[in-house]
């Protein structure tokens, strides 16, 4: 972890100097290394903690992704200080501080050293189907919560006419619960078992990604008395209550998503952490450049809503068929 800190303060340091857009480009593909920071803090969190508290410590460590909230707050006012330049060596000193803390402020890995066979072996679990399964529930908590992060602010501004600073302030109130309440989703995820929380945390996802999903409609409905207009339409306090909501859930469920890993895989955390993980990068990455490409074709700004609505549809079915279902067949079955 220390060594990660490390290595991953000299791309950003870079990112001060870069002029060309290839360059950005190849910097961020040396900072996506920093992901695997989550992969490797997640197993080792948890191996200080016994089963029925793993919920909460790992949910407790991924509270960190409250950076994400955070950096709507300082980064624009750090950039109108010193100009967008400066950011990135800030941030730099921030990981080399952040690498010493950790080096002398942590405790040694009780599972260090503690191997079940040759690397390669710990891939074969990857031929669980559970572990695609997690994969795809964390690629629309996590995915869709880093996604919707960077959408959101421009979102405001383009719905609402607001400007940058503010809608960054309000965008904190989907980005801000979304990483502080993944400890309290992990707590829920130890006391009721993740199943229960991921079920219910994306039946109410569903409602809200419905409800933000409805653009902005003005229709006529001629009634006996004449034509009557009406016109449907999201307030800021509303879309932002939503959002709310809707990061609140995100949290618990990727809270619980670790939760099924922690249970089912508890001697492959690493590898099986890091896998998932990868889905909720890559979640993360491809639904921006999905978002803007349905924009442009529908040219519907709600439209992002309306793709993670049919995302979590997905996801409810798949929890359906190999859980819900599942149980009550195996509960019909032993009753006979």
């Amino acid at each position: 972890m220390t060594m990660l800190l490390i290595l991953c303060a000299i791309p950003v340091f870079l990112i001060s100097y870069a002029t060309a857009f290839w360059q950005f480009l190849a910097i961020g593909l040396c900072l996506g290394a920093v992901g695997a920071s989550f992969a490797v803090g997640t197993p080792y969190v948890a191996r200080f903690f016994p089963p029925e508290k793993r919920g909460f410590a790992m949910g407790f460590f991924g509270a960190g992704t409250a950076g994400a909230a955070v950096n709507l707050f300082i980064t624009p006012s750090l950039q109108a200080a010193w100009g967008w330049r400066a950011i990135p060596k800030i941030y730099a000193v921030a990981l080399l501080v952040t690498a010493l803390l950790f080096w002398f402020g942590s405790a040694t890995d009780p599972g260090a050293g503690k191997t079940s066979g040759p690397w390669y072996k710990q891939f074969l679990v990857l031929k669980n189907p559970k572990i695609w399964k997690y994969c795809q529930y964390y690629s629309i908590c996590f995915g869709g919560f880093t996604a919707l992060s960077l959408w959101i602010p421009q979102y405001l501004k383009g719905e609402f006419g607001l400007s940058v600073v503010t809608a960054a302030a309000l965008a904190a109130g989907f980005s801000l619960p979304g990483s502080v309440l993944r400890a309290l989703g992990g707590t829920l995820a130890d006391r009721f078992g993740a199943h229960k929380v991921t079920w219910w945390g994306l039946w109410v996802a569903w409602v809200c990604l419905f409800l933000l999903s409805y653009p902005d409609t003005s229709f006529v409905v001629n009634t006996i008395g004449g034509p009557r207009s009406f016109h449907i339409h999201l307030g800021v306090p509303m879309f932002i209550g939503l959002l709310f909501v809707l990061g609140t859930v995100f949290a618990f469920g990727m809270a619980s998503t670790f939760k099924y890993v922690a249970d089912d895989f508890p001697e492959q955390m690493g590898v099986v952490t890091g896998i998932v993980g990868l889905a909720g990068g890559l979640g993360g990455f491809l639904l921006p450049i999905l978002f803007g490409a349905i924009l442009d074709w529908l040219g519907v700004r709600s439209s992002c809503f309306m793709f993670l609505y049919g995302i979590v549809w997905v996801s409810l079915i798949l929890l359906y068929q190999s859980s819900v279902r599942q149980v009550r067949i195996d509960g019909q079955l032993s009753s006979d």
